[in-house]
């Protein structure tokens, strides 16, 4: 999946000098045409693919912080002594080449077989885990319990129809139309069969008994844990009277396939709601060639997220490609083909999506008598107030900055995972992580870490309508978080920095 890195830099198979392989970073170059790294570790000289496994980001370009490479685009870390993917949202690892040293000359002559210890795992660990969940944060938790070398009996419980998908290509090119179905599944489908993963999809869960250490399906299977994790996520919000065929909603790969063939004759959609998942459904629906209409009660969209000049930069992008925006009103009246507003503009449209936030899927935990508000509460480890079950993902609350907090974003849904795998192996350690999240917008990326809520200032160097610009966000004089839009390894620098305060 993904793109494949530009060659740069000096072949390595012709031999470089030890002295131009910087201690602290790294060097980008290539072995006939396949981009490599090569790095410094420890007085060891250590070589591995230049291109990130999840989309195939030049890792050159990245930050490296200790023994480790950090992806430019999308974050994920690597180890630079093994290739081994450490923090989604890749799970593959690099490969990893053979370095060969003749007195003060390097050479990288082919690919190795990297040595993977797992981190040893405790002897009381579960018996049998069972995770309730097939999206990011369920994914993640079971390929690292496997990767670990847990042995034991791994049940993932889905309510989904598919396997775990790429669920934030489903708003972006997949919904345009520009990505293939195979390449959306994290995995394909014998990959739960190979790592003995018992993957039980369409599957709801009807009871959880904390006190018996057991959950049962509305169907009426049983399922025996010693450790549970709850990783429910979120379902979309709904709106009252629009019960209809052409109605829609954009969470799962169903609901994408769904929206996909209702706009087979189609002409004109409206969106409902002007979130980052509406206006790249926005962008994806454009290139469709259909009619786009956003109706948000906000004046300016995404303001209070990332501030007004980035609102109105993205604002003003979606127009210039020709999606109209209906600001300050709110939808009043659908009847299946005429969308009435609240300031008494209709529009007739042949199909709706609504997108207007999602809510956590906390039934199932109110019922088994765990502690909720505003998601599951758990602590710094993801434990919930029951023995033996942790919560992870959309659906979680957890300790930040003397408050609980949610946060609804992939790949810190995917950490929070790999953290309860963790955990549950007897590596106990505090979710610290500053969560991270990007946004595609006709041709350009805006990417985001941090916790932004409340921030009161801005400071902004550069121009987002040049496509070059970061944005710094404080609350007081506390930096709290930063997007930035071609500035990628200084939103990586910010995100190193604000991980030490997590």
């Amino acid at each position: 999946m993904g793109n494949t890195t530009s060659v740069t830099g000096p072949d390595f198979s012709l031999g470089i000098a030890r002295s131009e392989i910087p201690t602290h970073g790294v060097l980008s170059g290539h072995v006939q045409g396949t981009a490599v790294l090569l790095a410094m570790v420890d007085g060891e000289i250590h070589a591995v693919s230049g291109s990130c496994t999840h989309y195939g980001a030049p890792l050159g370009e990245g930050l490296r912080v200790g023994d480790d490479i950090r992806c430019p685009w999308h974050h994920a870390c690597f180890s630079l002594r093994t290739g081994q993917a450490i923090h989604a949202p890749a799970f593959s690892p690099l490969q990893c080449w053979m370095v060969e040293t003749i007195g003060e000359m390097i050479f990288v002559r082919g690919t190795a077989n990297p040595v993977h210890t797992p981190a040893p795992v405790a002897i009381a660990t579960p018996q049998k885990i069972v995770i309730v969940g097939g999206g990011a944060a369920g994914f993640a938790c079971a390929q690292r319990l496997r990767e670990r070398g847990y042995a034991g009996r791994l049940t993932l419980l889905s309510a989904d129809t598919s396997p775990p998908v790429d669920r934030p290509n489903l708003c972006k090119d997949y919904l345009a139309g520009s990505a293939p179905e195979e390449w959306i599944p994290l995995q394909p489908a014998a990959f739960y069969h190979e790592q003995r993963i018992e993957l039980h999809l369409d599957c709801e869960i009807g009871h959880l008994d904390c006190a018996a250490h057991q959950v049962s399906t509305h169907t009426g299977m049983t399922f025996d844990y010693d450790a549970l994790l709850l990783a429910t996520g979120a379902e979309p919000n709904r709106l009252p009277g629009f019960d209809f065929p052409n109605v829609f909603t954009l969470r799962t790969l169903d609901d994408s396939r769904k929206l996909i063939a209702g706009l087979h004759a189609a002409k004109t959609v409206a969106i409902i709601g002007a979130g980052f998942i509406g206006l790249e459904a926005a962008g994806a629906l454009r290139s469709r060639g259909l009619d786009v209409h956003v109706i948000t009660p906000e004046a300016l969209p995404l303001a209070r997220i990332v501030g007004d000049v980035l609102a109105a930069d993205l604002l003003k992008r979606h127009r210039t490609q020709g999606v109209v925006f209906h600001l300050d009103c709110k939808p009043h009246h659908f009847d299946g083909q005429t969308l009435t507003l609240s300031n008494a503009d209709t529009l007739a449209v042949d199909a709706v999506l609504i997108g207007v936030g999602v809510k956590p899927r906390t039934a199932l935990a109110i019922s088994s008598g765990l502690i909720v508000d505003n998601g599951i509460r758990v602590d710094a480890q993801l434990r919930t107030s029951a023995p033996d079950v942790y919560a992870a993902g959309d659906v979680a609350s957890y300790p930040h900055a003397g408050t609980h907090v949610r946060v609804e974003h992939w790949v810190h849904a995917q950490r929070q995972g790999q953290c309860v795998a963790d955990g549950m192996l007897g590596d106990v350690s505090t979710f610290a992580v500053p969560p991270f999240f990007w946004t595609h917008h006709y041709g350009i990326d805006l990417r985001y870490v941090g916790h932004g809520r409340g921030w009161n200032r801005v400071e902004i160097d550069g121009d987002p309508a040049t496509d070059d610009c970061l944005v710094r966000y404080f609350k007081d004089a506390v930096l709290v978080a930063a997007a930035s839009i071609g500035r990628d390894r200084d939103l990586l620098e910010i995100e190193a920095q604000l991980a030490t305060r997590e």
